[in-house]
C-alpha cells in the first residue's frame, strides 16, 4: 500500500492515508489511455455535417443539350458534381463516431491515469473543501495557497458553493468521483481528490 499525504485549505499537513496500490499506483500503458480518450473525444463528435448529393440537389432533370452534334462534351444533368451549383461527390453525411471499448478496459484507464498523476508527484488529496459563500476570490486564495494552478477537483458529493466559486476561473474543474474519467484527468496537471472521494473511487474501480 502506497502513502499519501492528506492536507488541509492551508497547506498543512493534517495526516496520510493509504492508498490501493492497484488503483494508484499500478503500470501504466500509454496505448489504453490513448484508446479511451479517443474513445471519449469521439463520443463527443456532433457528427451533423451533411451535404447533398446528385440526387438531392433542386432542378431540372432535363438533358442540357443533346447528346451529339453540339462540339461541346455530352452532359446528362444540370446535378452533376462537376457543375456548378450541382450535388457534391462522396461529402459527408449525418453519422456517428463512437466506438465501443469494453467496460474493464475504461475502468482500468481510470486507475492508469490516477496512478500516472500519484507516480509523477501531482497528486494532492485534502481532508475537506468547504467554503462558506459562493466567492470566485476565496477560491482562488485557496489554490494559491495549494500552489495550484492547474487543477481538477473531485468530490464525493454535490458541493454547488465550490462549483459555482470556481467554474469561472480557468483551469480547474470540479468533479464529482462518480463521473470521473481519463479525459479530465490527463487535461489537467494536478489531480485534487478529497478525502472521503478516495473511498468511493476505490469502490468503483476495484474490478
Amino acid at each position: 500500500m502506497s502513502t499519501v499525504e492528506v492536507k488541509n485549505v492551508k497547506n498543512e499537513k493534517v495526516g496520510e492515508v493509504e492508498l490501493n496500490d492497484l488503483i494508484f499506483n499500478r503500470e501504466v500503458k500509454k496505448y489504453v489511455l490513448h484508446d479511451v480518450v479517443r474513445s471519449q473525444r469521439a463520443a463527443k463528435r456532433a457528427g451533423t455535417a451533411s451535404t447533398k448529393t446528385r440526387a438531392d440537389v433542386r432542378g431540372s432533370s432535363a438533358k442540357p443539350w443533346r447528346q451529339k452534334g453540339t462540339g461541346r462534351a455530352r452532359a446528362g444533368t444540370r446535378k452533376s458534381p462537376i457543375w456548378r451549383g450541382g450535388g457534391v461527390a462522396f461529402g459527408p453525411k449525418p453519422r456517428d463516431f463512437s466506438f465501443k471499448l469494453n467496460r474493464k478496459v475504461k475502468q482500468q484507464a481510470v486507475s492508469m491515469a490516477l496512478s500516472a498523476r500519484f507516480q509523477e508527484g501531482n497528486l494532492v488529496v485534502i481532508d475537506d473543501f468547504s467554503m462558506e459563500a459562493i466567492k470566485t476570490r476565496d477560491f482562488v486564495n485557496v489554490m494559491q495557497v495549494l500552489e495550484l494552478n492547474n487543477a481538477l477537483i473531485v468530490v464525493d458529493s454535490d458541493n454547488e458553493t465550490l462549483s459555482k466559486s470556481s467554474r469561472n476561473v480557468p483551469g480547474y474543474k470540479v468533479m464529482k468521483s462518480e463521473g470521473l474519467n481519463v479525459y479530465d484527468i490527463l487535461l489537467h496537471e494536478k489531480l485534487v481528490l478529497l478525502h472521503p472521494a478516495i473511498e468511493n473511487l476505490e469502490e468503483r474501480l476495484t474490478v
